[in-house]
């Protein structure tokens, strides 16, 4: 597809004439990204903005100790990097191609020009800007203010909304995921296996298909919380010490721990020692 009929159908230039067209069309680069692929790097100067026509990017913050931390997950037609041509500073963050990606390049100082003659321009990147920001305001409460499950809840309700379906596929892979909710990888399967074993959804391979909306949206909300699961039999073992009379066969029976999910099973195994007694393990219920 030539680069004229790609800037028809992207909604950042809705509103331009046939001629303002061409001329943004003589000011793009067209450039080519492998997967993995370096766009632009935190600190580098802030030339000019993106727009993705195809593949996926990734907008990330670097911690010292290497911790990455996602900030955004671009698709075809959205614009990155675009506050680049108000500020004109350096790039306050990475970017990345997640798959094999074609981006235009718009120079800052070119399309500056193109403001100037067609203020609509501006206005359609600030309302880009706007939703932006509210994005991020979410992201701020949801990092300081809801736990794992609630944030990950939320995230899989926008995935459906954008997908406008119940069932819908995971674009990115868990550890990309876990990035960009604020986690790690093997927390997030422990809770995806969660929500699945509760009912909330299922999962098959990399797509997701949401049985209980109303109980994730009330994770997400925070009105409801995922109960943690429960120890593990062998955690909750009591140890108890049986006692025998010489005398008498019945055993005394002295608790060192009780769980409060009571008594269950009952494991006896005979210890040889010069002190007759028998140590008991207590298995509680589930």
């Amino acid at each position: 597809m030539q680069i004229i009929d790609i800037i028809k159908n992207i909604q950042l230039f809705n509103g331009l004439t046939t001629s303002q067209t061409d001329d943004l069309a003589m000011i793009i680069s067209d450039q080519d990204f492998k997967k993995g692929a370096n766009i632009f790097a935190e600190g580098d100067d802030g030339v000019g903005f993106y727009i993705l026509v195809s593949g996926q990017v990734k907008i990330y913050k670097m911690s010292v100790d290497g911790k990455e931390q996602i900030l955004h997950i671009f698709g075809p037609g959205e614009p990155f990097a675009e506050a680049a041509v108000f500020t004109g500073k350096s790039f306050p963050a990475y970017a990345d191609a997640m798959q094999d990606s074609r981006v235009f390049f718009i120079p800052r100082s070119s399309f500056v020009s193109l403001i100037k003659d067609n203020p609509s321009l501006a206005m359609n990147m600030l309302g880009t800007l706007s939703l932006r920001l509210k994005k991020f305001a979410g992201m701020i409460e949801a990092l300081s203010l809801k736990e794992v499950p609630g944030r990950l809840a939320a995230h899989l309700l926008l995935l459906s909304s954008q997908h406008d379906s119940d069932d819908f596929p995971l674009n990115i892979s868990k550890t990309q995921m876990a990035s960009l909710l604020g986690t790690i990888p093997e927390t997030l399967s422990r809770i995806f296996k969660k929500l699945t074993k509760r009912g909330y959804l299922e999962m098959d391979s990399a797509r997701i298909r949401i049985i209980d909306r109303e109980g994730l949206e009330e994770l997400a909300s925070g009105e409801e919380k995922l109960k943690p699961a429960q120890q593990s039999q062998r955690s909750l073992k009591s140890l108890c010490y049986v006692v025998f009379d010489n005398i008498q066969t019945t055993p005394l029976i002295f608790f060192i721990g009780r769980h409060s999910f009571g008594i269950g099973r009952l494991a006896v195994r005979s210890i040889l020692h010069p002190y007759p007694f028998v140590d008991i393990l207590i298995d509680p219920f589930f």
